[in-house]
């Protein structure tokens, strides 16, 4: 057995030549997680300077001149789709990387459209930021700006993981597009935040879907007291404008036609409350609101006048006293500025929105624009606010890629390039009307340009079918299109989809 002995000797010491140098001690550290041998003992480290994060240089000259865009809703997108490649290179940050089409968002709640439906790729929006060397897309945050330096701070989104490093980084620009939208507005009422669910993003459809199902599934549980019932298959929508009334059409269509037939043992527990301070819908036609009064009303939503006081995890109290139990709690009374905005060393409109001129441009500083539901006019341009809509943020974005394409052609598009430029015709809206949909193929066609003006007002299935021809040709590309259109007649011909996934 010698012969044996020596292959083993042999074996230890090539093992020892072999084994690898670790002269990171938080590698080591790690490594020896999965050996038998003690981890040796380093001493403290001693204090390193402060790191300097890495990111985008000011461009050179031979390099296209870049546009960093700062959000990814209806008027970023519209304002990327628009931009010329040939003149500019694009830079988006945010923390989605993709537009969600809203006025569909609601459908997505109850099953009768799929969330890919309504989501579209910033890549397939401006395919540039995929195939260009100097553009790209940057799943981050912006957390400051410093207009002076041309410079705008970002952090990485890390959805709880740990962070990379550098996970903070800055991008400079030559023209800048903020483009951030706006936050819910709780008012600062207690407890919505923690136990409302706000309907603006696709992952706020997905916990309304899931937690709906999941109230569903569980009131039918034996033992389940009567009350319970009630209270976990009572849906309450705090806010009577276009999102919420769309949101309890939708919803009380899905009791009528899918829950009355899948879970018989509960169809008499469930119920909608519409809460709403004043008039429903009261940007649209008098006549229009009551027919939408009425149509709710039959379809068994429940409409209440009050002002909530307090928001608890089971209930919420009114402002005269009352308590309304709840299962699902959605949250839509309008929106407002953003921290971010809030923060930013801007000029500011009324309503604390960033403040820009007729053109869009951010006063007192260079390069900087502002459009979609960030922005307002200043007061010195006698100019309103405009509304926070869809069809306001996406002519916003149109109109500024158009003269940001002129800039850039008339050799303005670098850094202070634009100082001599002689801006024209200033940015005009023109209100093209509203629609909202009822459910049970109701819908309102409101097409007056303001609400003392005149214009066509329609209700009724009509309007319905206008409501599902106009926002099917307003998607964004064939694909969702598609997409849309099979949803729809899957869903007539087989009812919606009620899988909790």
């Amino acid at each position: 057995m010698a012969w044996f002995r020596s292959l083993i000797q042999v074996s230890a010491t090539a093992r020892s030549a072999t084994k690898p140098r670790i002269s990171d001690p938080f590698s080591y550290t790690l490594l020896s997680r999965f050996s038998s041998e003690p981890a040796p003992i380093h001493e403290t480290p001693a204090p390193q300077p402060p790191t300097q994060y890495s990111g985008l240089g000011p461009t050179k000259p031979g390099e296209k001149p870049r546009v960093v865009v700062l959000g990814t809703g209806w008027a970023g997108c519209r304002l990327m789709k628009g931009l010329d490649t040939d003149i500019y290179d694009v830079v988006c940050v945010s923390p989605r990387n993709h537009m969600v089409f809203t006025p569909l968002l609601a459908s997505t709640c109850v099953g009768t459209l799929e969330f890919r439906s309504v989501a579209e790729p910033i890549g397939r929006i401006q395919p540039a930021i995929s195939r260009e060397p100097g553009s790209y897309f940057f799943l981050s945050n912006c957390v400051g700006l410093d207009p002076d330096k041309h410079l705008v701070q970002c952090e990485t989104v890390t959805d709880g993981a740990e962070p990379l490093k550098p996970w903070k980084f800055e991008i400079s620009y030559d023209k800048l597009v903020i483009a951030l939208g706006a936050k819910p507005t709780t008012f600062g009422i207690q407890g919505v935040e923690e136990h409302a669910i706000f309907l603006r993003e696709v992952y706020h459809a997905q916990e309304i879907r899931r937690k709906l199902l999941l109230n569903l599934m569980l009131s039918d549980v034996p033992g389940v007291s009567e009350e319970e019932k009630s209270r976990l298959l009572h849906c309450v929508v705090v806010g009577g404008g276009p999102t919420g009334v769309e949101f309890s059409g939708e919803l009380s269509d899905f009791i009528q036609r899918d829950v009355r037939q899948r879970y018989s043992h509960v169809k008499n527990y469930i119920h909608v409350t519409l809460i709403e301070a004043n008039e429903i819908l009261s940007s649209f036609d008098d006549r229009l609101r009551h027919y939408a009064t009425k149509q709710l009303t039959k379809s068994g939503v429940r409409l209440v006048r009050g002002i909530v006081k307090d928001v608890k995890a089971q209930k919420i109290i009114l402002n005269d006293g009352t308590e309304v139990p709840y299962g699902l709690l959605v949250w839509s009374t309008g929106v407002g500025p953003s921290p971010l905005v809030n923060s930013l060393p801007l000029a500011k409109a009324p309503g604390g929105r960033v403040g820009v001129d007729e053109w869009l441009r951010v006063p007192s500083v260079q390069d900087v624009y502002s459009i979609g539901d960030c922005s307002g006019f200043v007061e010195s341009t006698g100019k309103p606010t405009l509304p926070a809509l869809a069809q306001v943020a996406e002519r916003q974005g149109k109109y500024l890629a158009n003269l940001l394409n002129k800039i850039g052609k008339a050799g303005g598009g670098r850094a202070n390039g634009a100082k001599e430029y002689k801006y024209e015709d200033p940015f005009v809206y023109k209100h093209l009307g509203s629609m909202a949909t009822l459910g049970r193929y109701k819908a309102l066609v409101d097409l007056r340009q303001s609400k003392e003006g005149k214009g066509l007002a329609l209700a009724g299935f009509t309007s319905w079918f206008i409501w599902r021809s106009a926002y099917l040709t307003r998607v964004l590309s064939w694909r969702n299109r598609f997409y849309v259109a099979i949803n729809w007649a899957t869903t007539f011909v087989f009812g919606r989809d009620i899988t909790r996934i």
